[in-house]
């Protein structure tokens, strides 16, 4: 499953993929220790150690003296395909529109909150920007694939 993460260095993109008890992340191998540490080799066969936490969502991460917090960029968030585009990940119901047209938002911003599948998914800005449009307002009712929102990238 690929994956888009929030960084100060722009967006983070790995695939994850589980065979047995292993879990590939990218190009890295990882193993949880029954101490709780994760057991990281990268293609080099390198051996590192890491301790994650996810707090809200957020993932913390600390691996050889650094400690790195990721923030994951929902699916559907991003539509390259519309500069700018926002998309709805599956269909749902908008329980929130946070943003209106006009207004400035940094990359991250939660700008719009679906309710599908009995959960509640945030529709974030991946990059700064200005909302270009709003499709949507609380109680529609859309489908997967659906522009909800439009930003013109600073």
């Amino acid at each position: 499953m690929h994956h888009q993460f929030k960084s100060p260095e722009g967006p983070i993109e790995v695939t994850v993929a589980k065979q047995g008890q292993v879990w590939y992340l990218g190009d890295l191998e990882a193993t949880l220790m029954l101490d709780g540490r994760l057991r990281l080799v990268n293609t080099n066969g390198q051996v590192m150690f890491a301790h994650a936490a996810k707090v809200g969502d957020v993932w913390w991460v600390h691996c050889q003296g650094h400690t790195f917090n990721l923030e994951r960029i929902e699916a559907g968030a991003t539509d390259s395909d519309d500069g700018g585009g926002l998309t709805a990940p599956m269909p749902g119901k908008v329980l929130e529109v946070l943003v209106s047209v006009g207004q400035n938002v940094t990359a991250g911003t939660t700008l719009m909150i679906l309710e599908a599948m009995k959960m509640e998914h945030r529709i974030v800005a991946a990059t700064d920007g200005l909302v270009r449009a709003v499709n949507f307002t609380a109680g529609d009712q859309v489908e997967q694939g659906v522009a909800l929102l439009a930003l013109d990238e600073s």
